[in-house]
């Protein structure tokens, strides 16, 4: 049985018991007028019933498709003789994935070893008793939980209690595998990033100002031996930085401004959607945009004024990546704008401000901790772009302030470290969790930032 069927069967069989549940709960208070004797809705009954039909199959379904490879794979391998179990892990993984695609069909049995085609019929027959066991299995379970949740049913049972209770274990669960995740992959950086500092002093790659992590990849190869100073990568990062939020910030802020104060219902119904859809354009499109029509431009603009405009520059990926995250500023903004209470504004005119005065001097400081949050959520995402820098700002580390130039980013450096021929524990590829780390650095104290300015200003005026 596919897993797709038993899912749909577990479903069937889960709102079956519900329903059981539920008219279980009505009988043994003596029908529908005796429902008050019971200590919760019937409803809870049969939810009940149903998390325990449900729950325990699950949890056999997902043990069983996480130890299904493993224990197939080792049958295969018993099944193939000594010398294949004498193999090094290497060559092993190398047979078991001749013999998988072979099961999958991407390769034909005749062009194969005979040893091969011989494991993966093997593999094809216990990959289908393993998928009937499974199923008998966990139907198994799902009726006998079902059953005996059935059998329990009393007017006195709590049956509210223990459904909150396990729904609270289950948000509990996925907290701490929120939690468990995060601190997971701080702790996976920040160890790639100590290996690469073993390479690498601390000292050269926050300070050095030459940035070429070539590497020779076997030991008769002519090769760099590497330049790992990140201050070309951090300068481009801020100057395209900056170039985006220029744009964004005072475009964002103005137009929800407009929105909020002075436009009518309905220019603010078409043009509040209208300025949203360019969330949604994919950032390949911008990136397409700004290398096909935007540096051109510029550097048609460059030639008559008599000035030199490299074919990528960090002003046409500053200018487009301003464009894409307008919207980010000003939806967060006008939001906020719109959620300081009109009571506010009418204490001010009542004083006797302007409608300007009144935005400047209460509105906007009442709604700066949102939009304090929106423009560092806008800072967050030109830092992190990386499609727009790659087509429109090129990959040259190049240490300058000239917008006309071509520079690159962390991110741009990151994805093109990890992709390539270089070994894993190569001082090329953990430089990529070296810059990571900074990132995060960097993302940490921005966020400290905002919480430190939201809870000043919200004490302020709240």
């Amino acid at each position: 049985m596919q897993t797709s069927t038993l899912i749909l069967a577990l479903l069937v069989l889960t709102a079956i018991a519900y329903q059981l549940g539920r008219a279980r709960s009505l009988r043994v208070a003596g029908g529908p007028r005796g429902a008050r004797k019971l200590h919760s809705l019937p409803a809870y009954y049969g939810l009940l019933t149903a998390i325990w039909c449900s729950l325990p199959a699950l949890v056999v379904v997902l043990g069983w498709q996480a130890l299904e490879d493993r224990i197939i794979a080792g049958q295969v391998v018993q099944s193939m003789g000594g010398g294949v179990q004498e193999l090094a892990p290497g060559e092993l993984s190398l047979v078991l994935n001749d013999v998988r695609n072979v099961v999958a069909g991407n390769v034909k049995p005749d062009a194969v070893a005979p040893e091969i085609a011989t494991a993966a019929l093997r593999w094809q027959r216990l990959d289908g008793l393993s998928r009937t066991s499974a199923a008998v299995l966990a139907l198994c379970v799902a009726l006998a939980g079902g059953w005996i949740t059935l059998s329990r049913i009393k007017p006195t049972m709590r049956a509210r209690n223990r459904v909150e209770q396990i729904v609270r274990v289950a948000l509990m669960g996925c907290s701490l595998i929120a939690i468990l995740t995060t601190i997971g992959i701080v702790l996976s950086v920040l160890y790639e990033s100590l290996q690469f500092f073993r390479f690498v002093p601390v000292t050269e790659f926050i300070f050095g100002t030459q940035w070429s992590p070539q590497l020779a990849i076997r030991a008769d190869q002519v090769g760099s031996s590497g330049a790992f100073g990140a201050v070309p990568l951090f300068a481009g990062t801020l100057l395209i930085s900056f170039i985006a939020m220029a744009i964004a910030v005072p475009v964002g802020l103005f137009s929800a401004i407009y929105l909020a104060e002075y436009a009518s219902r309905g220019f603010r119904a078409v043009t509040k959607p209208m300025l949203e859809v360019l969330a949604g354009i994919p950032t390949v499109v911008y990136g397409f945009f700004a290398a096909l029509t935007v540096a051109p431009l510029l550097r048609g603009v460059g030639e008559r004024l008599g000035l030199e405009v490299a074919s990528e520059s960090a002003l046409a990926a500053g200018l487009v990546m301003g464009i894409m995250i307008i919207p980010f500023v000003s939806s967060l903004a006008d939001d906020m704008i719109t959620a300081v209470p009109q009571s506010m504004r009418d204490g001010s005119y009542g004083l006797g401000a302007t409608r300007s005065e009144t935005i400047r001097k209460v509105v906007l400081p009442a709604a700066l901790p949102g939009i304090v949050g929106g423009v560092l959520l806008a800072v967050s995402r030109a830092i992190g772009e990386t499609m727009i820098v790659v087509m429109a700002a090129g990959l040259s580390a190049n240490l300058t302030a000239n917008p006309l130039e071509a520079v690159t980013t962390v991110t741009v450096q990151i994805v093109t470290l990890l992709v390539g021929d270089q070994e894993f524990d190569s001082p090329k590829t953990l430089a990529a969790f070296a810059l990571g780390l900074v990132l995060f650095l960097v993302t940490l104290l921005l966020n400290v930032i905002a919480l430190k300015v939201v809870r000043r200003y919200r004490e302020q005026y709240e």
